[in-house]
């Protein structure tokens, strides 16, 4: 018995270790977006980190309002405050009837899980999807031609409601650009 739980650790080792050295090819594909609130100042940021099989994106804001907020990948780089950020387009592969992380047609590759900011205003948030890439020319690559954005919703996203999961206006915004 303690021999087989040898064998297994070994194992699981070995998978880290190469996982690590995977990692190690993706690293210099990151990106970073200051975000900006309808105010036109900035209230954060958000960083984005390519690894093997996905991107890790960690994000933090002050001076929203406290609750859960959606969060979404848009397909167009421009945040433009006075037009409440819809210059950022639709989500990134958006696909008719397909939004939501618990919807069985979806999700779109620009849905991701609500950040929860605190009564103090402040939210922070560390999510991965599998979904999109950064700067590796793969398949929803966030460093495209028009350029990709992380947009802040008012309110919560329920994951399934068509087409954005009741999350209501666009309140913050940011330009993902490569590092």
């Amino acid at each position: 018995m303690k021999r087989s739980l040898l064998k297994g650790a070994a194992f699981a080792v070995s998978v880290t270790l190469a996982g690590a050295a995977q990692a190690a090819d993706h690293g210099s594909h990151a990106a970073s977006a200051k975000i900006i609130g309808l105010e036109n100042t900035e209230i954060g940021f958000a960083n984005f980190k390519q690894g093997p099989h996905g991107v890790m994106i960690h994000i933090r804001v002050s001076g929203l309002t406290p609750g859960k907020h959606g969060l979404h990948l848009h397909s167009h780089g421009v945040c433009e405050h006075h037009e409440g950020f819809t210059t950022a387009k639709g989500h990134v592969g958006l696909k008719e009837g397909g939004h939501g992380l618990m919807n069985p047609d979806g999700p779109e590759p620009g849905d991701l899980p609500n950040i929860f900011v605190g009564e103090d205003g402040i939210g922070e948030a560390e999510m991965f999807t599998t979904l999109v890439s950064v700067g590796t020319g793969g398949a929803n690559d966030l460093i495209d031609a028009d350029g990709s954005t992380l947009v802040i919703h008012a309110n919560a996203d329920d994951h399934i409601t068509q087409p954005i999961g009741g999350s209501g206006p666009r309140v913050a915004c940011g330009v993902i650009e490569k590092e």
